[in-house]
């Protein structure tokens, strides 16, 4: 028996006439500096993504080519997200962080035609431009000189000039669901950034699964801010999830300091929100320092990309009652893949630990773990491994086939190593990389760091593991204090004590003055461990 039900494509393209037609008043926020913001609607929104995918047209723009963003979280970007992949080219969102020999591998790689950039990027832009092989033009948002960008002997456009030639309507094509809508790079902490192409149908799916109330529940009545980078895997969705649902968006652009984000939040009253553990734990400490500030309006706080420490979440809901919720993804993944909401009727310390882990698999992705031969293990708490997913918007394979290694008979390989229980609840332990072999046992550095920020002096903490004589590799913990706070590494290996067993507490111990982070904001553990290989921290070892 075959379905009568119409055969209505999952495409970008319609995210963006429901939002611009049923919530068309609807709008789009964005910070400009010192207090300032600007608005714009959904409707207006859509006209200005219209006049972009004519210029686009216009400049040879046909198929599905790629079409690059070097920018921040603005509603031109929000632009060029509807644009590309509406008309049928491919948003390809460039790390803006990467180092420029990075950021050209992963644009001749992908053969990006035309960069849509921020003129306040100028300069990290204008010394990878010449080395851009398929770039031809580059629109550039924002006031500034272009001759920068034009003396690489690119064509450089100014973004209104080009948005003002063109009408704000486009005759947007329907396209197959499973056709290239977007993509975007691994951050290439290991060898070369790999490509993740996510189709129409991936991210239209992801998005429905972002606005359910066993995801991140957003709604209609709700204000979205992704603090978290829209170059990263889609700013988690939240920007496609927010025009799906009709809620408001309120995005940063460059201001991303802990002070103005609090300005942010008080005076734009968003009810979620999205960013890695260091960001808020940036915004806790800006709020000790300056109390009096009302962030109440944040409902749920979307927390990933690195372990949340439980200490951050409970002092967050207890101090400002603002729920931050752990979850779990990566490029692959779209990114959400897990979200760790307690089951209704668990109390006590049963729920905080529940809330400490990873969650529970959206529906519609699986999970497992598996031994080091790939043999799945019991989901039992106890069993640890590798963490395996599928899903329809988890990547079947990388851009050109790279990397083959981390697939495994139609699951994505994720590099985490962990356990999972019988309800469902995926705790992490480390990423592989960063697992430390002790004598042939595994110490979990994320349980280290976590229990570590939760000490009174400790602002920031990362644990990674360095070469020992005696038993292959040890903890090295790097710690920064509080301003004006005081510790040693006797007292903090002591607070550790009651905490984890007596082979874990480290050893060695560096205090910095801060600790160096990736292009996303997550501990960059490579640069811990390279700088300790050079000498550069001061260690203590104890006894």
């Amino acid at each position: 028996m075959q379905s009568t039900m119409q055969n209505v494509p999952l495409t970008i393209t319609a995210i963006l006439r429901h939002a611009c037609t049923v919530n068309g008043d609807r709008t789009v926020t964005t910070a400009t500096g010192q207090g300032g913001y600007r608005s714009i609607t959904y409707r207006e929104l859509g006209e200005q993504a219209a006049r972009l995918a004519n210029g686009l047209r216009r400049l040879g723009i046909t198929g599905d080519q790629r079409v690059g963003t070097f920018m921040w979280n603005n509603a031109e970007h929000m632009a060029a997200y509807l644009a590309a992949p509406a008309m049928g080219a491919v948003l390809h969102t460039l790390n803006i962080r990467l180092s420029p020999d990075q950021i050209a591998y992963i644009a001749n790689e992908a053969e990006d035609q035309v960069i849509v950039a921020d003129l306040s990027l100028t300069a990290a832009l204008a010394p990878v431009l010449p080395l851009l092989d398929t770039v031809h033009t580059v629109i550039a948002v924002g006031e500034g000189d272009l001759e920068p960008l034009s003396s690489s002997g690119k064509t450089v456009l100014r973004y209104d000039e080009v948005l003002a030639a063109e009408s704000p309507t486009f005759d947007w094509p329907e396209l197959d669901e499973n056709s290239a809508a977007a993509m975007c790079y691994t951050s290439g902490t290991t060898g070369n950034p790999k490509g993740v192409v996510y189709s129409h149908r991936s991210s239209y799916l992801h998005s429905l699964t972002v606005c359910t109330a066993n995801a991140l529940d957003v709604g209609f009545t709700d204000s979205v801010l992704p603090i978290v980078p829209m170059f990263h895997a889609n700013a988690w969705g939240l920007p496609y999830g927010a025009m799906m649902a009709g809620a408001a968006l309120v995005l940063p652009d460059r201001f991303m300091d802990a002070p103005s984000l609090i300005d942010l939040i008080e005076t734009q009253r968003p009810t979620i929100a999205g960013a890695v553990p260091t960001i808020w734990n940036d915004v806790l400490h800006c709020l000790e320092k300056n109390p009096g500030h009302d962030i109440s309006s944040l409902r749920l706080v979307a927390c990933g990309g690195s372990a949340v420490p439980l200490s951050l979440m409970k002092e967050f809901e207890e101090r400002h009652g603002v729920r931050i919720q752990q979850a779990w993804g990566m490029t692959e993944t779209s990114p959400l893949a897990t979200v760790a909401w307690p089951a209704p009727g668990i109390t006590g310390d049963q729920y905080w630990a529940l809330r400490a882990t990873q969650g529970r698999p959206m529906c519609g992705v699986q999970t497992r773990i598996v031994d080091d031969e790939g043999n799945p293990l019991p989901h039992d708490g106890k069993a640890v491994g590798e963490l395996e997913v599928r899903g329809p918007w988890i990547t079947g394979g990388y851009y050109r086939g790279k990397d083959d290694s981390k697939f495994d008979n139609g699951w994505l390989r994720t590099g985490d190593v962990g356990r999972i229980d019988e309800l469902g609840y995926v705790t992490l332990t480390d990423r592989a990389k960063d697992v430390i072999k002790s004598g042939g046992e595994w110490i979990s550095s994320v349980e280290l760091e976590n229990h570590l920020i939760a000490h009174p002096a400790v602002l920031e903490a990362a644990v990674v593991g360095v070469p020992d004589d005696r038993w292959q590799e040890r903890p090295l913990a790097v710690v920064v204090l509080h301003e004006g706070a005081s510790a040693t590494p006797d007292e903090l290996r002591e607070f550790l004590a009651d905490k984890v067993v007596r082979w874990w507490l480290p050893e060695r111990w560096a205090f910095v003055d801060q600790v160096p982070r990736t292009s996303v904001g997550k501990y960059d553990k490579k640069t811990i461990r390279a700088r300790h290989a050079e000498g550069a921290y001061e260690v203590i070892t104890l006894d």
